[in-house]
C-alpha cells in the first residue's frame, strides 16, 4: 500500500514537471516594441521585424509561422508567436524597448485622466489633494446639455457654492428641476440665431429650444471638463470601467448658445448668443469658461467686436475667470490656429495612448491591421468588392465611400465593400455605410486619410478603416484574383505602450497669423476618441456615451485641470494657470517616447504643433515660478501690436493712451519667445513671481535655436520673502545670413527641483527687414 502511494505521488509529480515544462514551452502573441520607426519605406521596416524572427528562431518558415502582425506605420513593432524564453531573449536585445504579453485590453474609460496621472486609486495626486475640484465652476458655453446623463449625477457632491449667482431656466422638455449640485446652471441664448434664420421654424426643428442638448456636442465636452463617477460604463461591447471627467467633484454650468439646423446637418453659434453667453456666465460666477467653439482664418484683430472671444473673453479674463478655447480643426496647415488672443489658453489635440486594433485578413492569408470598434461577431470568409467597371458597360460604378449609391445594389449584396475618400469627417463614412446594408452588403473597408482612420458604424456594422497604402494593397489583391474574399474579425483595446503619442493630424497649427510673436496653440491634451456623455439623439449614442474626437474634445481636459489647479490656488490669476501649465509640460509622452506631429510627413512635434506640451497636471500644480499677467499687461500687448487707441479704448472701456515709443509685442510676459523677423538682435525682457519655497535660488539653463546665441542676464535668480519676483532680459541675436523657417529651442530655470521652461521660437528674416528699411 506504501509502495503504490509512492509510486501515484511520483506520477503526480511528473504530470506536474511535464505541465510546466509545456506551459514554459507554450507559444503566446508578444509585442515586441521597437519604439519609432528608422526608415520611411514600410516594407524595409517588416523585412527588419522578420528578420529579427529569423535569427531568433532560426528559419524564414519558423518567422514567417511566428509573426502575427508588423506595426511598420505609426511605429516600428511586431506582434509574434513566442515561448516565454523566446520573448526573453528578444526583449535582451539593444534595439527592442520592451515585450509584452497579448491580451484583451478593458476599453480603459478614465483612460484620459490615468494617462496623464490623475487615477483616482492614487490617494495622494492633484485629483485628491483638491478634493477633485470641488466648490470649483466650469461654465460650457455649446448645445446646450442632457441633464438626466449619468455624468451629472450628483451623488456624494456637496451643497452648491455660495458664490453661485447662476440658474437654470425652463424651456421645451427642460426644467428647473433637471438641475441638482452637479448641474448647477443651464440657459440658452437664441435670439441672435432666430435674427439671422427667419425661416427657422421651432416647431418643425428637431432641437429643443431650450438648454436641452439634441446634438449631444455641448453634453460631450461638459462631462469631459467636470462628468461625476459612473461606474460600468462600456461602449459597443468592449470591455468597460468607470468613466469620469477631470473634475469630477466641481459644479458645471452649461449656456447654450449654438443651434441645429437640420438643413444645414449641423450646429449654427451665432456671436451674439455667445456674446451673450459670456455675458451671463461672468455675472453667474463661474471659475473657468471651456468653449470649443472657433472661427476661421482670416482672423479678426482682438479690438474687432466681430471677434465674439476675444472681446468678450477678455473681460472674462480681467474679472479673474480661466477661458480655455479650441484651436481648431484645420490641420495640419500652418498658421490655422484659432482663438489667439493671448489671454485665452488656446488647445491643441493629441492621440491618447490607446487604440482599436481590427484584423482584416485577405484570401492570400496577408494579415492588414486596421482600426475600428467592431465589437460583433467575427465575419468569416466573404467576397471582397470594389466598385469600378472592368467590362466597359453602361452602367455607372463609384469606389468613392460617398458615391457608393451608385453601384448597382446587386454588385454589393453579400460582400465586403472597398471604398475610397478624401473627407475628413466622418459623415462619408456613416452614408457609406448606410448605402451598402441598404444594399444588401455585410461589411466596409474604407481608405482614406491615416490620421483619420477610426471608423464607427451604427447597429455595429463591421466598418473597418485603414490608410490610402493599405487600401491599395487590398485593391492589388482585389485585381490580382478572380474571387477576392476577406475576414473580418472583431475589435480589441490596446493602451499603454507601444500606443505612441502623436499631435493628431486635424489639430490647427502656429505660428499665430494674427500676432507672430504671441506662441498658439499654448498647451496640448488628449482629444482623440474621447469616450463621453452624449444626447440619445446623437447617431454615435451608444447607452449615453459616444467616443468623439476634435480640439473639442482636448479643451475640456485642459478645463478640468485648471479646475483642480485652481481648488489648489484660488488666488492666482488667469496667466498664472497658463503659466504653470506651459513650463511644467510634457515635450515627450508620460513614458519618455517622442511625441511626433500628424502631416503630410510626420516630424518631432514643436511649440507650433502643441504649444508648451502635452499638459502634466501633477507638475503644474507646483510650477516653482509663474509669468504672471494682468489686465494692464493685456493693454501694453494691444499698444505693441500697434492697434489704435480708440479700439482698445472700446475694448477695455476706459479711455487708453499707449506710451511713445509703444512698447515691444516681444515684452509681454508670456511663457514663450517667439521671435518672427530677427535680423541681427533683440533683446526680449521678461519677469517671472516666485510660487514656491520663499527662499529659492534658480539658474538658467539654454538650449538655443539652430544657429542662433541667447545670452541670459542674470544667469542666477534669487528669491526670498521681500523678492518675490524677479526681471531679467534675453539677447538673442543670428548667425544666418539668409532668410530661415522657425527653429525651436527652450529657456529653463531650476532649482534642482523645479524645472520652469518655456519655449524658444525664432525665424531669421533679413530680406524682410531689407525691404521695410529701404
Amino acid at each position: 500500500m506504501r509502495s503504490c502511494r509512492s509510486s501515484i505521488l511520483l506520477v503526480l509529480s511528473l504530470i506536474t514537471v511535464l505541465n510546466a515544462a509545456r506551459a514554459g514551452s507554450e507559444s503566446k502573441v508578444h509585442i515586441v516594441y521597437l519604439g519609432e520607426k528608422q526608415h520611411h519605406d514600410p516594407e524595409f521596416v517588416t523585412k527588419s521585424h522578420h528578420q529579427m524572427l529569423v535569427s531568433l528562431l532560426g528559419s524564414k518558415k519558423d518567422a514567417d509561422d511566428s509573426m502575427v502582425y508588423s506595426y511598420r506605420h505609426g511605429f516600428s513593432g511586431f506582434a509574434a508567436k513566442l515561448t516565454k524564453s523566446q520573448a526573453k531573449k528578444i526583449a535582451d536585445l539593444p534595439e527592442v524597448v520592451h515585450v509584452i504579453p497579448d491580451g484583451f485590453h478593458e476599453l480603459a474609460t478614465t483612460r484620459t485622466w490615468d494617462y496623464l496621472g490623475l487615477s483616482a486609486a492614487n490617494p495622494k495626486n492633484l485629483l485628491n489633494d483638491t478634493n477633485m475640484g470641488d466648490q470649483v465652476i466650469i461654465g460650457v458655453i455649446d448645445t446646450g446639455v442632457w441633464p438626466e446623463s449619468e455624468s451629472f449625477n450628483d451623488n456624494g457632491v456637496g451643497p452648491i457654492p455660495r458664490k453661485w449667482k447662476g440658474g437654470c431656466e425652463s424651456g421645451e422638455n427642460f426644467r428647473s428641476t433637471n438641475c441638482n449640485r452637479k448641474l448647477i446652471g443651464a440657459k440658452y441664448f437664441i435670439n441672435g440665431f432666430l435674427a439671422k434664420n427667419k425661416g427657422f421654424n421651432s416647431t418643425k426643428s428637431p432641437d429643443y429650444i431650450s438648454a436641452r442638448d439634441f446634438d449631444g456636442h455641448g453634453t460631450h465636452v461638459a462631462s469631459i471638463a467636470g462628468g461625476s463617477f459612473v461606474p460600468n460604463v462600456s461602449y459597443k461591447g468592449l470591455a468597460g470601467g468607470t468613466l469620469r471627467g477631470g473634475a469630477p467633484r466641481a459644479r458645471v454650468a452649461m449656456y447654450k448658445a449654438c443651434w441645429f439646423q437640420e438643413e444645414l446637418e449641423g450646429v449654427t453659434c451665432s456671436n451674439s448668443d455667445i456674446m451673450k453667453a459670456i455675458d451671463e456666465a461672468m455675472h453667474d460666477g463661474v471659475d473657468v469658461l471651456s468653449i470649443s467653439l472657433v472661427g476661421r482664418v482670416p482672423l479678426n484683430s482682438e479690438t474687432d467686436l466681430r471677434d465674439e472671444f476675444a472681446t468678450g473673453l477678455f473681460h472674462a479674463v480681467a474679472k479673474g475667470i480661466v477661458v480655455v478655447c479650441a484651436g481648431g480643426n484645420a490641420g495640419p496647415a500652418a498658421q490655422t490656429v484659432v482663438n489667439i488672443a493671448p489671454w485665452i489658453i488656446t488647445v491643441a489635440a493629441t492621440t491618447l495612448d490607446r487604440s482599436f486594433p481590427t484584423p482584416i485578413t485577405l484570401g492570400n492569408n496577408k494579415v492588414i491591421l486596421g482600426q475600428a470598434t467592431y465589437t460583433g461577431p467575427e465575419l468569416g470568409l466573404t467576397s471582397l468588392f470594389y466598385p469600378e467597371d472592368e467590362r466597359n458597360s453602361n452602367e455607372t460604378f463609384s469606389g468613392v465611400c460617398e458615391s457608393l449609391n451608385l453601384n448597382p445594389n446587386r454588385t454589393m449584396a453579400g460582400k465586403v465593400v472597398l471604398c475610397f475618400t478624401t473627407s475628413r469627417t466622418n459623415a462619408a463614412i456613416y452614408r457609406a455605410s448606410s448605402f451598402v446594408k441598404a444594399a444588401g452588403g455585410l461589411g466596409l473597408i474604407i481608405s482614406r486619410n491615416p490620421a483619420f482612420t477610426l471608423a464607427s458604424c451604427n447597429d455595429d456594422f463591421p466598418c473597418v478603416a485603414i490608410d490610402y497604402e493599405l487600401g491599395t494593397d487590398i485593391l492589388s489583391y482585389i485585381r490580382s484574383t478572380r474571387s477576392p474574399v476577406v475576414k473580418i474579425q472583431p475589435s480589441t483595446t490596446l493602451s499603454g505602450q507601444p500606443v505612441g503619442t502623436k499631435v493628431v493630424n486635424f489639430s490647427s497649427r502656429g505660428p499665430n497669423s494674427m500676432s507672430p510673436a504671441i506662441l498658439k496653440p499654448d498647451i496640448a491634451a488628449p482629444g482623440v476618441r474621447i469616450l463621453a456623455a452624449t444626447s440619445p439623439n446623437d447617431t454615435l449614442n451608444v447607452g449615453g456615451f459616444a467616443m468623439l474626437s476634435g480640439t473639442s474634445m482636448a479643451t475640456p481636459v485642459i478645463s478640468g485641470v485648471i479646475a483642480l489647479l485652481k481648488a489648489l490656488h484660488p488666488d492666482w490669476s488667469p496667466a498664472a494657470f497658463r503659466s504653470a501649465i506651459v513650463t511644467t509640460a510634457w515635450r515627450t509622452d508620460p513614458f519618455g517616447e517622442q511625441i511626433f506631429a500628424e502631416g503630410s510627413s510626420r516630424k518631432v512635434a514643436d511649440p507650433f504643433d502643441y504649444g508648451g506640451g502635452l499638459v502634466n497636471p501633477e507638475k503644474a500644480a507646483e510650477p516653482g515660478l509663474i509669468y504672471d499677467m494682468g489686465p494692464q499687461d493685456y493693454i501694453l500687448y494691444l499698444c505693441s501690436a500697434d492697434y489704435n487707441e480708440s479700439s482698445i479704448s472700446q475694448l477695455v472701456g476706459q479711455v487708453t493712451v499707449c506710451s511713445n515709443p509703444k512698447p515691444s509685442v516681444l515684452d509681454v510676459n508670456l511663457p514663450s519667445i517667439t521671435i518672427p523677423n530677427l535680423k541681427d538682435e533683440v533683446t526680449d525682457a521678461r519677469t517671472v513671481t516666485n510660487v514656491g519655497p520663499s527662499n529659492s535660488v534658480y539658474k538658467v539653463a539654454v538650449e538655443p535655436p539652430l544657429g542662433v546665441r541667447v545670452v541670459v542676464t542674470p544667469e542666477t535668480l534669487v528669491f526670498n520673502s521681500k523678492t518675490k519676483s524677479v526681471s531679467f532680459t534675453v539677447l538673442v541675436s543670428t548667425t544666418h545670413k539668409i532668410n530661415t523657417g522657425f527653429y525651436f529651442g527652450s529657456l529653463t530655470w531650476t532649482d534642482s527641483v523645479h524645472n520652469v521652461v518655456i519655449p524658444l521660437s525664432v525665424r531669421t528674416q533679413i530680406l524682410q527687414n531689407y525691404y521695410d528699411e529701404n
